[in-house]
């Protein structure tokens, strides 16, 4: 595997993409820290776009997605490197999309809710996680790179189930 550094990242433009821009270099919990980056740029980003903007930027950015965590993936050689944070930048901007507006403790709920069930990988997420895995003598390619989206996209929608149960039984 290659080493993952600004160099590599600088290297290639789905490189700038799959890395989180940058949040993917972190030395410690970069799914954290890119799931961190995604909240502050939706906070950021949610001035000038509404609920079509989003929709179209998360449907647009899934797309890239694919493409740029395939090309990453590949080039280093391994078909789901933690420092590819593309995933949860999609996969955060979906949840927070969905629940806003809600309060700063809201949206912290929602995010720890996020990270467990993208680490955890129980239930639905780890089936989408094991899904595109690849099979013995495969190539790091497409199927991988959708891979890596799909378990973020499975733990985003389990997040906003258990968070709208939350709501509703405690409103």
């Amino acid at each position: 595997m290659a080493r993952v550094t600004a160099a590599f990242m600088l290297g290639h433009p789905a490189r700038w993409v799959a890395l989180g821009f940058g949040s993917g270099l972190a030395p410690r919990a970069p799914g954290t820290v890119g799931t961190l980056w995604a909240w502050v740029s939706f906070l950021v980003l949610d001035r000038w776009l509404g609920d079509v903007g989003w929709g179209l930027v998360i449907a647009a950015s899934t797309l890239l997605g694919v493409w740029a965590c395939t090309r990453t993936a590949h080039d280093l050689g391994v078909a789901d490197p933690g420092a590819i944070v593309w995933d949860e930048v999609v996969g955060f901007w979906l949840v927070l999309w969905l629940v806003m507006p809600a309060s700063l403790a809201a949206q912290a709920v929602a995010f720890v809710l996020f990270r467990l069930f993208d680490s955890v990988k129980r239930g639905p997420v780890g089936w989408a996680d094991a899904a595109f895995k690849p099979r013995p003598g495969e190539p790091v390619g497409w199927r991988q790179g959708l891979g890596i989206l799909v378990d973020d996209v499975v733990a985003a929608l389990c997040t906003l189930l258990v968070f709208s149960l939350g709501v509703r039984l405690w409103s």
